[in-house]
């Protein structure tokens, strides 16, 4: 009987031991891992020399894995996360970015965007879109009438627009079909801006990964106003998670 009540606490045991959590694929050069993946944090996954995965975790937290590698890809991510820590978590790896590219390049020193997918065109920089969404141009000082201009890389083409007194954002047209990243060129205020678009794939809703997967990306920028949300959203509630500074 002893044997049978242990063998049973053991199997109910199981499951705990086994439980895993689910990561978000943000970056991938190894065979059979796309951005956008979810894999088990406890299933082993194996990258040659060369190759290199980086994921994220339920708590936002991102890590970069190179080859030659065999083994878990975040062993001990537990499916359970603390609101607090994950976006105190966030701001640090924020600041982390921010300085490791440049207070400028960052967005440190802008104009804080009013929402997080805009696309602030007065600056050169990386910015981040949901696959299928059409960019929004924006601009932070809307007081004047002024042209603009959009062309990629190459100059197949190029669009001419104008910006209205008192308006600061436009929605694009479909100027060419964004596939992975595409680096465009703006022509405003006199100067020439390139913007890397970068792709979020759809099904990516979790606010705190989004924060995240822009923080991989550096569209700071764009992660201070989404994480400016999540704080306010949490301010909000009966039970706020945290009072964290976001710029």
């Amino acid at each position: 009987m002893i044997r049978n009540l242990l063998a049973a606490a053991l199997l109910a045991a199981a499951p705990l031991a086994v439980q895993a959590a689910s990561l978000v694929v943000i970056d991938a050069r190894a065979a059979g891992l796309k951005p956008g993946m979810s894999i088990d944090s406890a299933k082993p996954i194996s990258l040659k020399e060369g190759e290199r995965v980086t994921v994220i975790g339920p708590d936002g937290k991102s890590s970069t894995i190179r080859g030659v590698f065999s083994g878990p890809p975040m062993p001990g991510a537990s499916t359970a996360r603390d609101p607090k820590k994950a976006l105190l978590a966030l701001v640090a790896t924020r600041d982390s970015r921010a300085s490791a590219v440049g207070a400028v390049r960052a967005g440190t020193e802008v104009t804080p965007l009013p929402d997080p997918w805009l696309v602030d065109i007065s600056r050169a920089g990386p910015r981040c879109l949901r696959e299928g969404q059409t960019p929004t141009w924006w601009r932070p000082e809307p007081n004047v009438a002024a042209p603009f201009t959009v062309f990629p890389m190459d100059r197949s083409w190029r669009a001419d627009f104008a910006w209205a007194d008192g308006e600061d954002r436009m929605l694009a047209p479909q100027l060419s079909r964004l596939d992975g990243a595409t680096v465009f060129i703006v022509r405003y205020d006199n100067q020439d801006n390139a913007l890397a678009i970068n792709l979020i794939p759809q099904g990516i809703d979790d606010e705190f990964i989004l924060a995240s997967w822009m923080l991989e990306k550096g569209c700071i920028q764009q992660a201070d106003a989404l994480l400016r949300q999540i704080t306010a959203a949490d301010a909000a509630t009966a039970t706020p998670v945290a009072e964290v500074a976001v710029p």
